[in-house]
């Protein structure tokens, strides 16, 4: 009979690599061979693609010898979302549809035992894959799936409801029209870029009464892009503040929210309703390590890559396992997480803001004022210990969250609202951003000595402060890249001493009982 060729594309973390659905017809005992390192969900495709094409009343050649090869025969290929390329080459192998026409377009949707298509993980990346190598190439997806590439700016995407859609629009000329061609063409549509929508409304920061030390160190953190640890006692606001951060932070441009949605295709996550804003995990505390930065066979990405331009807040942060919390070591330093498995490896993005909560103890009032701790010191010591020197040295602000008495409480007016807070991190975000390209928390040691502008006195009373208190190198350039945040929210061109001041407040470590 004979050969047909159509393209897709294959998920290899957060890449999408290029496809071609080989498929050849010929006389000979009857059988349907599927090669090329296919898994077992697509190896099952067979079954499916066999029912959907007979069951939308197209002519499956059951009489003939099928070989389909998915090449490059080395690249692994998991998931469904070849049951519509297959479904096409042997159609186009049979003649009934134009198999010529294909060679502009890519392809890729399970199909359902009756012939409709459903969606499939990571269309995003498929269209980013032909955005970023500039292929003039027309994507045909399931619904909702189209929906999430066409957000990809310039980008051609077709959604198709049904295989009679598509075999419709490929349908050799002057062939009889298709079975149920009585339907109408409303399953095929080109579809429009989402517009952007509007921020989520989030709980306001002026319902926080008091805390107003932790509201600056908010504030640093959302204008600089600086990870955070809040320490308190039970009850004394932690988990408030923490969940009204997100509101702080400026608006995603397009290129972030591309990178976000990919991930969370890449995951089957992506809501279209939340297209366009920061992404916020709060994973529990039971997470393990493979959970929290990703893994698995084929790796799949975890919470600090879905979170990637948004927030992770970590609550109760040391009930985590030892060994989670020692695996956010490197992506929190270099903002990307790459996973070796002995067949894969993969590389996902993971520049989240890590915003982290805790008792001081384990009964919670160490240091309180309302209540007192009857903990040992044995105890406080085991317990503070479970978080490591190497991950508090990474955690840029350490601040202290205490207990309000109930008449502080009841009669203290509302603070100040989470807008004017966001305007004047955002503005102090642009700054840097002329400055030097990205925020100050992404600033490394040669840009440091460049972007910071240290003044003579500041300098000096550093260098006698870390000195006196023992930091290490990195302890101290994260204090020179808070005091340079502190400066730009001042709207001050050098880092004077009272920034650099300031910073060192919030690099105090833990105290023990």
């Amino acid at each position: 009979m004979g050969l047909s060729l159509v393209q897709s594309r294959v998920l290899l973390g957060l890449d999408a690599l290029q496809v071609t659905v080989e498929v050849h017809m010929a006389n000979g005992l009857p059988s349907f061979t599927l090669v090329g390192l296919a898994d077992v969900e697509v190896k099952e495709a067979r079954e499916r693609v066999r029912c959907a094409i007979q069951n939308a009343g197209l002519e499956f050649p059951h009489n003939k010898r099928i070989t389909v090869n998915l090449a490059p025969a080395d690249l692994p290929k998991d998931s469904g979302r070849l049951d519509l390329p297959i479904a096409l080459g042997i159609l186009a192998a049979s003649g009934q549809i134009d198999g010529a026409r294909l060679a502009d377009y890519e392809f890729a949707g399970e199909l359902s035992l009756s012939g409709a298509l459903r969606p499939v993980r990571g269309a995003l990346a498929m269209a980013l894959a032909l955005h970023t190598a500039r292929v003039d190439s027309r994507l045909v997806l399931p619904p909702s799936s189209a929906e999430e590439a066409a957000l990809v700016p310039g980008a051609q995407v077709y959604r198709a409801v049904h295989l009679l859609d598509v075999v419709r629009q490929f349908a050799p000329e002057g062939a009889v029209a298709a079975p149920d061609a009585s339907l109408g063409d409303e399953g095929w549509a080109r579809v429009s870029p989402t517009p952007a929508r509007e921020g989520e409304v989030l709980a306001d920061l002026a319902d926080v009464k008091g805390q107003a030390g932790a509201k600056r160190a908010l504030e640093i953190a959302a204008a600089g892009g600086h990870s955070l640890l809040l320490v308190g006692p039970p009850g004394a606001g932690k988990s408030m503040l923490a969940q009204r951060f997100a509101g702080l932070l400026p608006p995603m441009s397009t290129d972030e929210a591309l990178q976000s949605a990919a991930i969370a295709s890449l995951s089957g996550r992506f809501d279209i309703r939340r297209w366009g804003q920061r992404p916020t995990g709060s994973p529990h505390h039971s997470a393990s390590a493979v959970a929290l930065v990703g893994g698995g066979s084929p790796p799949r990405p975890g919470e600090i890559s879905l979170a990637h331009h948004g927030v992770l807040f970590l609550d109760e942060l040391p009930e985590f396992p030892r060994s989670a919390l020692e695996a956010l070591r490197e992506p929190l330093e270099t903002g990307t997480i790459t996973i070796s498995r002995a067949a894969r490896r993969a590389e996902f993005p993971a520049r989240f803001q890590l915003i982290a909560a805790m008792n001081p103890c384990p009964c919670g009032y160490l240091g309180a004022t309302l209540r007192v701790c009857r903990c040992t010191p044995d105890q406080v010591s085991r317990y503070q210990g479970k978080l490591s020197g190497p991950l508090m040295d990474r955690i840029d602000l350490h601040v202290e969250v205490p207990a309000l008495p109930s008449h502080e409480l009841l009669g203290a007016p509302a603070g100040e609202a989470t807008s004017a807070i966001r305007a004047r991190c955002t503005e102090a975000r642009e700054r840097a951003k002329v400055r030097q390209g990205k925020s100050n928390q992404a600033l490394n040691g040669g840009d440091i000595d460049v972007q910071v502008r240290l003044e003579p006195s500041a300098a000096k009373f550093l260098n006698s402060a870390a000195a006196q208190l023992g930091w290490s190198a990195r302890g101290t350039h994260r204090t020179l890249k808070i005091a340079r945040t502190i400066a730009d929210l001042a709207g001050s061109d050098t880092t004077a001493l009272g920034h650099v001041a300031e910073a060192m407040q919030y690099r105090r470590t833990l105290k023990n009982a």
